[in-house]
C-alpha cells in the first residue's frame, strides 16, 4: 500500500527573494553579486555603535509590488523589529525584520495542477534584511565569513499550510520565481542565492483536520532540491510513524549529493527570538497615492495576458502559455504585433525557429538582436507568397540574425524570391513529371499521395523559388487530365 492511501502531506513554504535594489535595506552599501569577500560592507552593515540605519524606499516599493501582484492587502502602518539570535554571519547579533506588521497580508499564487488551476493561499509577505554567508569548504580548519550579503533587502513570501505534495511545491516555487522576475523585483537566480526556500512539512492521517508536527527544511537553493527534500521528508516521517515513532519538531538541512535531509537543531519558537520594535528605525506610513503609483507601474501579469492572447488574438492555450513563460518573451511578442496582425504566425515563428536559435545559443528573447519590425516584414513576405516558410526559416532568418539587412534585400541578394511566372513554373513541373514516368503512372492509378513527391522535385529544380501552392495546382491539372 502506498503511503498516500493512508496519509496526507501538508506543506507550507517560505520563499526568500532578494530584492533587485542597487543598495542594501538600511544603508548605501552595494548589493552587487560576486565582489571580493567583505568589500560591500560599512559600519551600518556591521552594526557599529552610533550608526543609524535608514529604510530603502525602493525596497518598500518592490515589496508592495509583490503584494499587489499576489492580491494581498497592503498594510499602511509599518515598522521593523529586531529578531535576536546569534549566528557567526549575523554581524549585529540580530536581524531587522517585520514581525507584528507584515507589509502584505493574505493573497494567493495560482499554480497549475493535474486537476487544473488552484490558488495557493498566502499568509503574509514581509520585508527583512539578509544575513551574511558562512563558507565551510575554503579552509579545512576554519569557517570563512563573507558579510557582503548582510543587509541585502529581502521579501519573505509565506504560504498557509496549503500545499499537499512535492509536485505542488515544485509548481509553486516555479510560479513565484516567474512572478518576481516578471514584475522586476528579483532576478530569481537560485544558484546565486537570490531566491531561497524553506519548506515546512508535516503528515497526518487522511480525514484528519489537525496539523501534524512539522519539520522545517532550510535553505533549499533549487526547485529540484525543494521537490527532492519534501519527497524525502514525507517518506521519512511516514516510515517513522509506521514503526511507532514520533515526529520531532526540528530544523533540518538537505544534502543534495544523497537527496536526503539531516537534523541541525531543535526548532525555535517565535518567543525565542525576543522580537521588539527597532528603536533606530521610525515607523513608516504608506499613503493611498503611493500604493496607487506602485499599482499603476505594474506590468500586465501572465494570467491576464494568457486570457487576452486567447480571446483577442485567437491563440491556443498552449501558445498563450508559452508566450507568457517569461516577460522577455511577452515583450518581444508585443513589439512584433505592433507591426502585424498575423498573431498566429508571430507565435509560430517565436516558438519555432527563433526559440530553437535562442536555445542553441543559450540566450533568450531579452537579448535577441533581431528588430521586431524585421520579423514582421519576414512574416508578411511569407504570407504574401514571396518566399515559403522553409526558405524563410532556413536561409533568410540566419542572415537576418547576422544583421545582413532587411528580409527583402537579403532575399533579392540570395535569389530566394518565389517565382510565380506560369511559364517558368510550367517548365519546372514538366521537367519533374518527365523525370518520373513510372510515378506518374502510379499516381494516375490512384496513388494520390505521390503529389508530395512531385512537389518536392519541383522545389529541388527551382531551388526553393517555386510557389508551392501554384506548383500543386499546376501538377494536379496536368496529372488529372
Amino acid at each position: 500500500m502506498s503511503w498516500n492511501d493512508k496519509y496526507e502531506a501538508v506543506i507550507g513554504l517560505e520563499v526568500h527573494a532578494q530584492l533587485a535594489t542597487s543598495s542594501k535595506l538600511f544603508c548605501g552599501d552595494s548589493t552587487a553579486f560576486g565582489a571580493a569577500p567583505n568589500t560591500h560592507i560599512s559600519p551600518i552593515t556591521m552594526g557599529h555603535p552610533g550608526t543609524l540605519p535608514k529604510t530603502n524606499k525602493k525596497a518598500v516599493e518592490y515589496a508592495i509590488r509583490m503584494g499587489l501582484a499576489c492580491g494581498c492587502e497592503i498594510e499602511k502602518d509599518n515598522y521593523f523589529a529586531r529578531k535576536n539570535y546569534f549566528y557567526p554571519d549575523l554581524p549585529k547579533g540580530y536581524q531587522i525584520s517585520q514581525h507584528t506588521t507584515p507589509i502584505c497580508k493574505g493573497g494567493h499564487v495560482t499554480i497549475q495542477t493535474s486537476d487544473g488551476e488552484r490558488k495557493v493561499q498566502l499568509n503574509r509577505i514581509h520585508m527583512e534584511e539578509d544575513a551574511g554567508k558562512s563558507i565551510h569548504d575554503l579552509d579545512e580548519a576554519f569557517t570563512c565569513i563573507d558579510l557582503n550579503r548582510a543587509g541585502t533587502p529581502l521579501v519573505e513570501i509565506v504560504t498557509e499550510p496549503d500545499l499537499f505534495s512535492a509536485d505542488e511545491a515544485w509548481q509553486y516555487v516555479t510560479e513565484v520565481r516567474r512572478l518576481v522576475r516578471w514584475i522586476g523585483i528579483c532576478d530569481g537566480n537560485m544558484e546565486e542565492g537570490s531566491l531561497r526556500c524553506d519548506a515546512n512539512v508535516s503528515i497526518r492521517l487522511k480525514g484528519e483536520t489537525k496539523l501534524g508536527t512539522k519539520v522545517e527544511v532550510k535553505n533549499l537553493n533549487s526547485i529540484r532540491n525543494v521537490k527532492k527534500a519534501i519527497e524525502y521528508e514525507i517518506e521519512r516521517m511516514v516510515a517513522l510513524v509506521e514503526k511507532g515513532g514520533t515526529v520531532q519538531q526540528q530544523t533540518r538541512s538537505f544534502d543534495a549529493t544523497t537527496d536526503t535531509t539531516f537534523a541541525i537543531r531543535d526548532k525555535e519558537e517565535a518567543n525565542d527570538y525576543r522580537y521588539f520594535p527597532d528603536p533606530d528605525l521610525a515607523p513608516f506610513h504608506l499613503t493611498d497615492d503611493f500604493i496607487q503609483t506602485v499599482q499603476s507601474a505594474l506590468p500586465a501579469l501572465p494570467a491576464e495576458l494568457k486570457k487576452r492572447y486567447q480571446s483577442a488574438y485567437g491563440l491556443s492555450a498552449y501558445d498563450a502559455a508559452q508566450l507568457c513563460d517569461e516577460k522577455e518573451t511577452t515583450d518581444y511578442f508585443t513589439a512584433v504585433i505592433r507591426h502585424t496582425n498575423q498573431y498566429k504566425a508571430v507565435a509560430n515563428w517565436m516558438l519555432g525557429p527563433l526559440r530553437q536559435y535562442l536555445n542553441e545559443n543559450g540566450t533568450n528573447f531579452g537579448t535577441l538582436t533581431l528588430p521586431a519590425e524585421l520579423l514582421a516584414e519576414l512574416i508578411k513576405m511569407v504570407e504574401d507568397g514571396k518566399v515559403n516558410f522553409s526558405v524563410a526559416s532556413s536561409k533568410l532568418l540566419p542572415a537576418l540574425l547576422a544583421g545582413e539587412g532587411s528580409p527583402m534585400v537579403i532575399a533579392e541578394k540570395m535569389n530566394l524570391l518565389q517565382v510565380s511566372d506560369s511559364a517558368e513554373l510550367e517548365a519546372w513541373v514538366n521537367g519533374a513529371l518527365e523525370s518520373m514516368p513510372d510515378k506518374v503512372a502510379e499516381y494516375k492509378k490512384g496513388k494520390k499521395g505521390l503529389i508530395g513527391l512531385f512537389v518536392g522535385e519541383v522545389k529541388k529544380r527551382s531551388q526553393g523559388k517555386a510557389d508551392p501552392k501554384m506548383v500543386t495546382q499546376l501538377l494536379e491539372q496536368k496529372l488529372n487530365n
